[in-house]
Protein backbone atom coordinates (compact mmCIF):
# COMPACT_ATOMS: atom_id res chain seq x y z
CA UNK A 1 0.00 0.00 0.00
CA UNK A 2 2.88 2.16 0.74
CA UNK A 3 3.37 2.91 -3.53
CA UNK A 4 -0.37 3.28 -3.88
CA UNK A 5 -2.92 1.59 -5.33
CA UNK A 6 -4.35 2.66 -9.23
CA UNK A 7 -8.29 4.07 -8.65
CA UNK A 8 -10.43 5.74 -10.72
CA UNK A 9 -14.02 7.35 -9.23
CA UNK A 10 -17.11 8.57 -11.83
CA UNK A 11 -18.14 12.53 -12.10
CA UNK A 12 -20.98 14.50 -13.09
CA UNK A 13 -20.05 15.94 -16.47
CA UNK A 14 -18.34 18.96 -16.13
CA UNK A 15 -16.82 17.99 -12.54
CA UNK A 16 -14.12 16.19 -13.53
CA UNK A 17 -11.57 19.05 -13.17
CA UNK A 18 -12.88 19.49 -9.80
CA UNK A 19 -12.46 16.06 -9.04
CA UNK A 20 -8.93 16.03 -10.49
CA UNK A 21 -8.01 19.16 -8.06
CA UNK A 22 -10.00 17.17 -5.10
CA UNK A 23 -7.83 14.03 -5.06
CA UNK A 24 -4.33 16.00 -5.43
CA UNK A 25 -4.85 18.26 -2.64
CA UNK A 26 -6.82 15.93 -0.26
CA UNK A 27 -5.28 12.43 -0.83
CA UNK A 28 -1.68 13.42 -2.55
CA UNK A 29 -2.66 11.50 -5.60
CA UNK A 30 -0.12 11.18 -8.63
CA UNK A 31 -0.77 9.69 -12.12
CA UNK A 32 -4.26 11.99 -12.33
CA UNK A 33 -5.60 11.83 -16.17
CA UNK A 34 -9.18 12.39 -16.74
CA UNK A 35 -12.22 11.87 -19.17
CA UNK A 36 -15.25 12.66 -19.82
CA UNK A 37 -17.22 10.96 -16.33
CA UNK A 38 -14.25 9.95 -15.25
CA UNK A 39 -11.01 10.55 -13.04
CA UNK A 40 -7.79 8.29 -12.49
CA UNK A 41 -5.54 7.87 -10.17
CA UNK A 42 -2.81 6.90 -7.68
CA UNK A 43 -2.78 7.05 -3.83
CA UNK A 44 -1.48 5.70 -0.88
CA UNK A 45 -4.45 7.12 0.81
CA UNK A 46 -6.29 5.02 3.48
CA UNK A 47 -10.64 4.03 3.59
CA UNK A 48 -11.49 6.81 5.65
CA UNK A 49 -9.70 9.32 3.46
CA UNK A 50 -10.99 7.58 0.51
CA UNK A 51 -14.67 8.20 1.54
CA UNK A 52 -14.04 11.86 2.20
CA UNK A 53 -13.80 13.01 -1.48
CA UNK A 54 -16.99 15.31 -2.21
CA UNK A 55 -16.92 16.14 -5.38
CA UNK A 56 -16.88 12.28 -7.24
CA UNK A 57 -19.90 9.72 -7.59
CA UNK A 58 -18.69 6.52 -7.45
CA UNK A 59 -15.33 5.41 -6.56
CA UNK A 60 -13.57 2.11 -7.60
CA UNK A 61 -10.11 0.39 -7.73
CA UNK A 62 -8.65 -0.29 -11.57
CA UNK A 63 -8.29 -3.32 -12.03
CA UNK A 64 -8.04 -3.13 -15.81
CA UNK A 65 -8.02 0.31 -18.19
CA UNK A 66 -7.84 -0.26 -21.84
CA UNK A 67 -8.69 1.26 -25.55
CA UNK A 68 -11.69 0.81 -27.10
CA UNK A 69 -12.85 -2.55 -27.97
CA UNK A 70 -12.49 -3.73 -31.41
CA UNK A 71 -16.75 -3.98 -32.56
CA UNK A 72 -16.91 -6.56 -35.11
CA UNK A 73 -19.86 -9.22 -35.91
CA UNK A 74 -18.55 -11.95 -34.46
CA UNK A 75 -19.88 -11.74 -30.80
CA UNK A 76 -17.89 -14.53 -30.09
CA UNK A 77 -14.91 -12.55 -30.63
CA UNK A 78 -15.66 -10.03 -28.87
CA UNK A 79 -16.42 -11.72 -26.12
CA UNK A 80 -13.46 -13.26 -25.62
CA UNK A 81 -11.70 -10.12 -26.07
CA UNK A 82 -13.94 -8.93 -23.11
CA UNK A 83 -12.78 -11.77 -21.06
CA UNK A 84 -9.47 -11.78 -21.44
CA UNK A 85 -9.61 -8.23 -19.58
CA UNK A 86 -9.43 -9.97 -16.22
CA UNK A 87 -8.34 -13.86 -17.16
CA UNK A 88 -5.37 -12.95 -19.52
CA UNK A 89 -3.22 -11.54 -16.59
CA UNK A 90 -4.11 -12.91 -13.47
CA UNK A 91 -2.07 -12.07 -11.36
CA UNK A 92 -2.23 -9.09 -11.70
CA UNK A 93 -6.04 -9.20 -10.95
CA UNK A 94 -5.55 -10.95 -7.97
CA UNK A 95 -3.27 -8.15 -6.62
CA UNK A 96 -5.79 -5.80 -7.24
CA UNK A 97 -8.34 -7.59 -5.10
CA UNK A 98 -5.69 -8.68 -2.70
CA UNK A 99 -5.46 -4.35 -2.02
CA UNK A 100 -9.29 -4.53 -1.97
CA UNK A 101 -9.45 -7.14 0.85
CA UNK A 102 -7.00 -4.76 2.78
CA UNK A 103 -9.04 -1.42 2.25
CA UNK A 104 -11.99 -3.69 3.39
CA UNK A 105 -10.22 -5.29 6.49
CA UNK A 106 -8.93 -1.95 7.26
CA UNK A 107 -11.75 -0.97 9.97
CA UNK A 108 -11.89 -4.61 11.64
CA UNK A 109 -14.02 -6.46 9.84
CA UNK A 110 -14.56 -7.13 5.96
CA UNK A 111 -18.27 -5.44 5.43
CA UNK A 112 -17.36 -1.97 7.49
CA UNK A 113 -16.66 0.20 4.31
CA UNK A 114 -19.13 -0.97 1.97
CA UNK A 115 -21.82 0.46 4.80
CA UNK A 116 -22.34 3.96 5.50
CA UNK A 117 -21.17 5.00 9.00
CA UNK A 118 -23.97 6.18 10.84
CA UNK A 119 -24.58 9.64 11.37
CA UNK A 120 -23.60 10.94 15.12
CA UNK A 121 -26.72 12.67 15.09
CA UNK A 122 -30.12 11.87 15.54
CA UNK A 123 -31.59 9.47 12.02
CA UNK A 124 -34.80 9.82 10.76
CA UNK A 125 -36.78 6.62 10.50
CA UNK A 126 -35.60 4.32 8.62
CA UNK A 127 -38.11 4.11 6.34
CA UNK A 128 -37.42 7.77 5.34
CA UNK A 129 -33.97 7.02 5.37
CA UNK A 130 -34.40 4.01 2.34
CA UNK A 131 -36.77 6.69 0.48
CA UNK A 132 -34.24 9.26 0.89
CA UNK A 133 -31.26 7.33 -0.22
CA UNK A 134 -33.11 5.53 -2.83
CA UNK A 135 -34.26 8.56 -4.94
CA UNK A 136 -30.55 10.08 -4.42
CA UNK A 137 -29.26 7.25 -6.13
CA UNK A 138 -31.51 6.78 -8.27
CA UNK A 139 -30.82 10.71 -8.96
CA UNK A 140 -26.85 10.07 -9.08
CA UNK A 141 -27.36 6.74 -11.37
CA UNK A 142 -29.37 8.46 -14.16
CA UNK A 143 -26.68 11.33 -14.44
CA UNK A 144 -24.05 8.81 -14.55
CA UNK A 145 -25.68 6.79 -17.58
CA UNK A 146 -26.42 10.19 -19.01
CA UNK A 147 -22.69 10.33 -19.08
CA UNK A 148 -21.75 7.24 -20.18
CA UNK A 149 -24.48 7.69 -23.11
CA UNK A 150 -22.36 11.14 -24.55
CA UNK A 151 -19.35 9.50 -23.71
CA UNK A 152 -20.35 6.79 -26.72
CA UNK A 153 -20.71 8.95 -29.36
CA UNK A 154 -24.61 9.81 -29.04
CA UNK A 155 -25.64 6.05 -29.06
CA UNK A 156 -27.71 5.28 -25.83
CA UNK A 157 -26.78 3.01 -23.57
CA UNK A 158 -28.53 -0.64 -23.31
CA UNK A 159 -29.80 -0.14 -20.29
CA UNK A 160 -29.12 2.14 -16.97
CA UNK A 161 -27.01 1.07 -13.92
CA UNK A 162 -29.55 -0.31 -11.82
CA UNK A 163 -31.12 -2.41 -14.61
CA UNK A 164 -27.76 -3.16 -15.73
CA UNK A 165 -27.17 -4.94 -12.46
CA UNK A 166 -30.28 -6.69 -12.30
CA UNK A 167 -30.75 -8.16 -15.91
CA UNK A 168 -27.01 -9.32 -15.87
CA UNK A 169 -26.95 -10.34 -12.43
CA UNK A 170 -30.03 -12.60 -13.44
CA UNK A 171 -28.43 -14.13 -16.02
CA UNK A 172 -25.10 -14.47 -14.82
CA UNK A 173 -26.54 -16.27 -11.81
CA UNK A 174 -28.70 -18.94 -14.84
CA UNK A 175 -25.27 -19.37 -16.14
CA UNK A 176 -22.97 -19.65 -13.73
CA UNK A 177 -25.46 -22.00 -11.01
CA UNK A 178 -25.44 -24.47 -14.06
CA UNK A 179 -21.81 -26.22 -14.75
CA UNK A 180 -20.63 -28.50 -12.46
CA UNK A 181 -17.83 -28.32 -9.98
CA UNK A 182 -16.39 -30.93 -11.66
CA UNK A 183 -16.60 -29.10 -15.21
CA UNK A 184 -14.76 -26.45 -14.12
CA UNK A 185 -11.05 -25.75 -14.54
CA UNK A 186 -8.88 -25.81 -11.14
CA UNK A 187 -9.16 -22.71 -10.03
CA UNK A 188 -6.21 -20.42 -8.91
CA UNK A 189 -4.89 -21.54 -5.30
CA UNK A 190 -5.93 -19.18 -2.52
CA UNK A 191 -8.51 -16.95 -3.63
CA UNK A 192 -11.52 -20.31 -4.06
CA UNK A 193 -12.35 -21.02 -0.25
CA UNK A 194 -15.66 -19.46 0.58
CA UNK A 195 -15.00 -16.58 -1.66
CA UNK A 196 -18.53 -15.14 -3.85
CA UNK A 197 -19.34 -12.85 -6.62
CA UNK A 198 -21.23 -10.63 -8.81
CA UNK A 199 -20.60 -8.94 -12.43
CA UNK A 200 -21.97 -5.37 -12.91
CA UNK A 201 -22.22 -4.41 -16.52
CA UNK A 202 -22.82 -0.94 -18.19
CA UNK A 203 -22.05 -0.63 -22.20
CA UNK A 204 -23.06 2.60 -24.80
CA UNK A 205 -21.88 3.23 -28.18
CA UNK A 206 -20.59 0.87 -30.77
CA UNK A 207 -20.74 -2.18 -28.64
CA UNK A 208 -24.09 -1.84 -27.28
CA UNK A 209 -25.38 -2.47 -30.84
CA UNK A 210 -23.41 -5.91 -30.94
CA UNK A 211 -24.00 -7.02 -27.37
CA UNK A 212 -26.10 -6.76 -24.45
CA UNK A 213 -25.07 -5.93 -21.00
CA UNK A 214 -26.64 -9.41 -20.42
CA UNK A 215 -24.44 -11.49 -22.83
CA UNK A 216 -21.58 -9.72 -21.75
CA UNK A 217 -22.01 -10.32 -17.56
CA UNK A 218 -22.78 -13.99 -18.50
CA UNK A 219 -19.53 -14.65 -20.33
CA UNK A 220 -17.85 -12.58 -18.28
CA UNK A 221 -18.90 -14.20 -14.83
CA UNK A 222 -18.15 -17.80 -16.15
CA UNK A 223 -14.70 -17.37 -16.88
CA UNK A 224 -14.28 -15.60 -13.84
CA UNK A 225 -15.70 -18.89 -11.90
CA UNK A 226 -13.68 -20.91 -14.49
CA UNK A 227 -10.49 -18.88 -13.79
CA UNK A 228 -10.90 -18.82 -10.30
CA UNK A 229 -13.13 -21.03 -8.62
CA UNK A 230 -15.20 -18.51 -7.00
CA UNK A 231 -19.16 -18.57 -6.57
CA UNK A 232 -21.72 -16.41 -7.63
CA UNK A 233 -23.81 -14.69 -4.82
CA UNK A 234 -26.30 -11.90 -6.18
CA UNK A 235 -27.52 -10.52 -3.21
CA UNK A 236 -24.41 -10.01 -0.66
CA UNK A 237 -21.72 -10.80 -2.94
CA UNK A 238 -17.64 -10.66 -1.21
CA UNK A 239 -16.97 -8.91 -4.72
CA UNK A 240 -18.46 -7.30 -7.54
CA UNK A 241 -17.07 -6.56 -10.99
CA UNK A 242 -17.75 -3.67 -12.68
CA UNK A 243 -17.26 -2.63 -16.17
CA UNK A 244 -17.92 -0.31 -18.31
CA UNK A 245 -17.41 -0.46 -21.86
CA UNK A 246 -18.15 2.25 -24.17
CA UNK A 247 -16.25 4.02 -27.20
CA UNK A 248 -13.60 6.52 -25.40
CA UNK A 249 -12.06 2.57 -23.19
CA UNK A 250 -12.87 -0.53 -21.81
CA UNK A 251 -12.68 -0.50 -17.77
CA UNK A 252 -13.08 -2.43 -15.08
CA UNK A 253 -13.26 -2.13 -11.54
CA UNK A 254 -14.41 -2.75 -8.16
CA UNK A 255 -16.31 -0.28 -6.33
CA UNK A 256 -15.05 0.62 -3.09
CA UNK A 257 -18.16 1.52 -1.19
CA UNK A 258 -21.83 0.57 -2.09
CA UNK A 259 -23.42 4.01 -1.81
CA UNK A 260 -22.46 6.32 -4.19
CA UNK A 261 -19.62 9.31 -2.38
CA UNK A 262 -22.62 11.71 -3.31
CA UNK A 263 -24.90 10.04 -1.08
CA UNK A 264 -24.21 12.85 2.17
CA UNK A 265 -25.56 11.08 5.70
CA UNK A 266 -25.75 14.52 6.95
CA UNK A 267 -28.21 15.93 4.50
CA UNK A 268 -31.95 14.78 5.25
CA UNK A 269 -33.42 16.66 2.34
CA UNK A 270 -31.52 17.05 -0.62
CA UNK A 271 -31.80 19.91 -2.74
CA UNK A 272 -29.41 21.06 -5.26
CA UNK A 273 -27.01 18.16 -6.49
CA UNK A 274 -24.27 17.62 -3.28
CA UNK A 275 -21.32 17.56 -5.64
CA UNK A 276 -22.21 20.54 -7.04
CA UNK A 277 -22.43 22.76 -4.20
CA UNK A 278 -19.33 21.49 -3.00
CA UNK A 279 -17.82 22.49 -6.64
CA UNK A 280 -19.45 26.16 -5.87
CA UNK A 281 -18.07 26.48 -2.49
CA UNK A 282 -14.37 25.21 -3.17
CA UNK A 283 -14.84 28.21 -6.00
CA UNK A 284 -15.08 30.78 -3.33
CA UNK A 285 -11.90 30.36 -2.03
CA UNK A 286 -13.07 30.38 1.86
CA UNK A 287 -10.78 31.25 4.53
CA UNK A 288 -10.73 31.23 8.34
CA UNK A 289 -13.30 33.18 9.92
CA UNK A 290 -14.59 34.26 6.26
CA UNK A 291 -18.30 35.44 6.40
CA UNK A 292 -20.40 33.51 3.50
CA UNK A 293 -23.84 34.34 2.60
CA UNK A 294 -26.09 32.07 0.53
CA UNK A 295 -28.96 34.69 -0.56
CA UNK A 296 -31.07 32.46 -1.98
CA UNK A 297 -30.59 29.02 0.38
CA UNK A 298 -33.40 26.87 -0.11
CA UNK A 299 -32.74 23.86 1.72
CA UNK A 300 -29.17 24.83 2.56
CA UNK A 301 -27.40 22.73 -0.01
CA UNK A 302 -24.86 25.16 -0.72
CA UNK A 303 -24.33 26.03 3.14
CA UNK A 304 -24.23 22.45 4.32
CA UNK A 305 -21.07 21.44 1.74
CA UNK A 306 -19.19 25.07 2.28
CA UNK A 307 -19.40 24.53 6.28
CA UNK A 308 -18.89 20.76 5.90
CA UNK A 309 -15.53 21.44 4.19
CA UNK A 310 -14.39 24.64 5.61
CA UNK A 311 -15.56 24.59 9.38
CA UNK A 312 -14.03 27.80 10.41
CA UNK A 313 -16.01 30.39 8.30
CA UNK A 314 -19.57 31.61 9.51
CA UNK A 315 -22.02 30.92 7.28
CA UNK A 316 -25.86 33.01 6.74
CA UNK A 317 -28.26 32.10 4.57
CA UNK A 318 -31.89 33.88 3.27
CA UNK A 319 -35.14 33.57 1.92
CA UNK A 320 -38.40 34.21 1.49
CA UNK A 321 -39.56 30.62 1.20
CA UNK A 322 -40.68 29.53 5.07
CA UNK A 323 -41.01 25.89 3.97
CA UNK A 324 -37.16 26.04 2.44
CA UNK A 325 -36.47 27.80 5.52
CA UNK A 326 -37.42 25.14 7.73
CA UNK A 327 -35.84 22.36 5.54
CA UNK A 328 -32.92 23.99 5.35
CA UNK A 329 -33.04 24.20 9.60
CA UNK A 330 -33.81 20.40 10.03
CA UNK A 331 -30.86 19.62 7.67
CA UNK A 332 -28.70 21.61 9.01
CA UNK A 333 -29.47 19.85 12.99
CA UNK A 334 -29.14 16.83 11.13
CA UNK A 335 -25.68 17.83 9.83
CA UNK A 336 -25.06 19.27 13.70
CA UNK A 337 -23.96 22.96 12.09
CA UNK A 338 -26.48 24.81 14.39
CA UNK A 339 -23.60 26.74 15.53
CA UNK A 340 -21.75 27.48 12.06
CA UNK A 341 -24.87 28.73 10.00
CA UNK A 342 -27.56 31.47 10.28
CA UNK A 343 -30.80 31.31 8.59
CA UNK A 344 -33.02 33.86 8.32
CA UNK A 345 -36.08 35.23 6.61
CA UNK A 346 -35.03 38.20 3.47
CA UNK A 347 -35.60 38.64 0.25
CA UNK A 348 -32.50 38.74 -2.46
CA UNK A 349 -33.52 42.09 -3.98
CA UNK A 350 -33.34 43.74 -0.50
CA UNK A 351 -30.94 42.60 1.81
CA UNK A 352 -30.95 43.29 5.93
CA UNK A 353 -27.20 43.21 5.69
CA UNK A 354 -24.20 46.06 6.06
CA UNK A 355 -22.77 46.72 2.38
CA UNK A 356 -18.87 45.26 2.13
CA UNK A 357 -19.87 42.59 4.80
CA UNK A 358 -19.55 39.54 3.43
CA UNK A 359 -16.28 37.42 2.07
CA UNK A 360 -17.87 35.39 -0.42
CA UNK A 361 -21.37 35.41 -1.37
CA UNK A 362 -22.94 31.96 -3.40
CA UNK A 363 -26.41 30.92 -4.72
CA UNK A 364 -27.87 28.60 -7.03
CA UNK A 365 -30.36 31.40 -8.92
CA UNK A 366 -33.85 29.35 -8.56
CA UNK A 367 -35.26 30.92 -11.78
CA UNK A 368 -36.88 28.97 -14.36
CA UNK A 369 -39.09 25.76 -15.11
CA UNK A 370 -38.73 24.55 -11.88
CA UNK A 371 -39.91 27.78 -9.94
CA UNK A 372 -42.59 29.09 -12.43
CA UNK A 373 -41.69 32.45 -12.26
CA UNK A 374 -39.93 33.30 -15.01
CA UNK A 375 -41.71 36.97 -15.00
CA UNK A 376 -40.04 37.68 -12.13
CA UNK A 377 -36.70 37.93 -14.70
CA UNK A 378 -36.83 41.51 -15.08
CA UNK A 379 -35.62 41.81 -11.24
CA UNK A 380 -31.68 39.50 -11.97
CA UNK A 381 -30.15 43.39 -12.67
CA UNK A 382 -31.62 44.15 -8.50
CA UNK A 383 -30.89 40.80 -7.73
CA UNK A 384 -27.03 41.32 -8.57
CA UNK A 385 -27.14 44.69 -7.47
CA UNK A 386 -27.57 43.67 -3.86
CA UNK A 387 -25.40 40.60 -3.85
CA UNK A 388 -22.70 43.22 -5.16
CA UNK A 389 -23.63 45.72 -2.35
CA UNK A 390 -22.68 43.02 0.43
CA UNK A 391 -19.81 41.68 -0.74
CA UNK A 392 -16.39 42.95 0.38
CA UNK A 393 -13.50 44.22 -2.00
CA UNK A 394 -11.57 41.61 -3.00
CA UNK A 395 -14.78 38.81 -2.40
CA UNK A 396 -16.01 36.74 -4.66
CA UNK A 397 -19.23 35.85 -6.08
CA UNK A 398 -20.09 32.56 -7.21
CA UNK A 399 -23.75 31.82 -9.04
CA UNK A 400 -25.49 28.70 -10.66
CA UNK A 401 -27.10 29.60 -13.83
CA UNK A 402 -29.39 27.32 -15.78
CA UNK A 403 -29.43 27.30 -19.74
CA UNK A 404 -32.84 29.13 -19.54
CA UNK A 405 -31.75 31.93 -17.23
CA UNK A 406 -28.33 32.04 -18.84
CA UNK A 407 -29.88 32.64 -22.24
CA UNK A 408 -32.34 35.26 -20.82
CA UNK A 409 -29.39 37.25 -19.18
CA UNK A 410 -27.65 37.10 -22.20
CA UNK A 411 -30.49 39.63 -23.69
CA UNK A 412 -30.40 41.71 -20.79
CA UNK A 413 -26.53 42.26 -20.82
CA UNK A 414 -26.77 43.28 -24.71
CA UNK A 415 -29.26 45.40 -23.91
CA UNK A 416 -27.50 46.65 -21.00
CA UNK A 417 -24.51 47.23 -22.05
CA UNK A 418 -25.80 49.09 -25.27
CA UNK A 419 -27.22 51.64 -22.62
CA UNK A 420 -23.65 51.80 -20.65
CA UNK A 421 -22.16 52.51 -23.91
CA UNK A 422 -24.52 55.24 -24.69
CA UNK A 423 -24.18 56.46 -20.92
CA UNK A 424 -20.37 56.73 -21.60
CA UNK A 425 -20.61 58.39 -24.61
CA UNK A 426 -22.80 61.01 -22.81
CA UNK A 427 -20.03 61.70 -20.30
CA UNK A 428 -22.22 59.36 -17.36
CA UNK A 429 -20.48 56.45 -15.44
CA UNK A 430 -23.26 55.01 -14.48
CA UNK A 431 -22.76 51.52 -12.20
CA UNK A 432 -24.90 48.24 -13.94
CA UNK A 433 -25.19 44.95 -12.44
CA UNK A 434 -25.74 42.85 -15.78
CA UNK A 435 -22.99 43.37 -17.93
CA UNK A 436 -21.28 39.81 -16.11
CA UNK A 437 -22.64 37.54 -18.77
CA UNK A 438 -21.44 36.48 -22.20
CA UNK A 439 -22.74 39.02 -24.54
CA UNK A 440 -23.38 36.59 -27.72
CA UNK A 441 -24.90 34.13 -26.08
CA UNK A 442 -22.80 31.60 -27.88
CA UNK A 443 -21.38 29.00 -25.35
CA UNK A 444 -19.48 26.59 -27.69
CA UNK A 445 -16.58 28.01 -27.00
CA UNK A 446 -16.75 26.42 -23.06
CA UNK A 447 -15.77 22.60 -22.87
CA UNK A 448 -17.32 20.58 -20.26
CA UNK A 449 -15.82 21.67 -17.51
CA UNK A 450 -12.88 23.76 -18.42
CA UNK A 451 -12.59 27.51 -17.07
CA UNK A 452 -12.87 30.00 -19.98
CA UNK A 453 -9.88 32.31 -19.40
CA UNK A 454 -11.21 35.77 -17.75
CA UNK A 455 -11.77 38.19 -19.98
CA UNK A 456 -11.25 42.12 -20.01
CA UNK A 457 -13.27 44.37 -18.40
CA UNK A 458 -14.98 45.90 -20.93
CA UNK A 459 -16.30 43.25 -22.38
CA UNK A 460 -18.01 41.16 -19.01
CA UNK A 461 -17.89 42.96 -15.99
CA UNK A 462 -20.56 44.21 -14.32
CA UNK A 463 -20.29 47.06 -11.52
CA UNK A 464 -17.16 46.24 -9.74
CA UNK A 465 -16.93 42.61 -10.64
CA UNK A 466 -14.62 40.92 -12.63
CA UNK A 467 -15.03 37.64 -14.21
CA UNK A 468 -12.58 34.73 -12.75
CA UNK A 469 -14.15 31.54 -14.42
CA UNK A 470 -16.96 29.95 -16.34
CA UNK A 471 -17.82 26.13 -16.06
CA UNK A 472 -20.35 24.25 -17.83
CA UNK A 473 -21.67 21.26 -15.51
CA UNK A 474 -24.56 18.59 -15.72
CA UNK A 475 -27.51 18.40 -13.33
CA UNK A 476 -28.52 15.28 -14.88
CA UNK A 477 -31.52 16.00 -17.03
CA UNK A 478 -30.08 20.07 -17.81
CA UNK A 479 -26.89 21.58 -18.35
CA UNK A 480 -25.97 24.54 -16.06
CA UNK A 481 -23.51 27.58 -16.10
CA UNK A 482 -20.81 28.15 -12.47
CA UNK A 483 -19.92 31.61 -13.28
CA UNK A 484 -17.19 33.17 -10.79
CA UNK A 485 -16.45 36.77 -9.81
CA UNK A 486 -14.09 39.04 -8.05
CA UNK A 487 -15.10 42.25 -6.62
CA UNK A 488 -11.83 44.83 -7.57
CA UNK A 489 -13.53 47.62 -5.98
CA UNK A 490 -16.40 49.39 -3.90
CA UNK A 491 -19.65 49.03 -6.01
CA UNK A 492 -20.28 52.38 -8.00
CA UNK A 493 -16.58 53.68 -7.91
Amino acid sequence: MAAGARYFCTAGRGLEPFLAREVRARLGATEVDYVLGKVFFTTAAEPGELKELKSGERLFLLLKKRVPLSVSRNKGKMLHEIKSLLTEEPKSCLDVIATWRKLRSHEGRMDEICQENPSPHKRKPEEEINIASKRQKTEQVREIVSEECQAGAGENCVVSEEESDQDCQAESKASLEGPTRSSIEKPIENEKQNFSFRVSCRCSGAIAKILTSQEIGRAVGIALRKQFGWQADLRAPDLEIFLHLNDIHSVVGIPLFRLPLANREYIKTAGLRSTVAWAMASLAEISVGAFVLDPMCGLGTILLEAAKEWPEACYWGTDTSDSQLEGASVNIKTAGLDDKIELFKASVKALPLPSESFDAVISDIPFGKKFKITKDIQLLPDILQEMERVLRVGGIIVLLLNQDLRKRMDGIAKTVENESLSAISDGAGETTAVKALNNDGNSSSLGAGVEEPALSCGQMCFGSLVPDGIYEVSLGKTDAFIYKYRKISTAGN
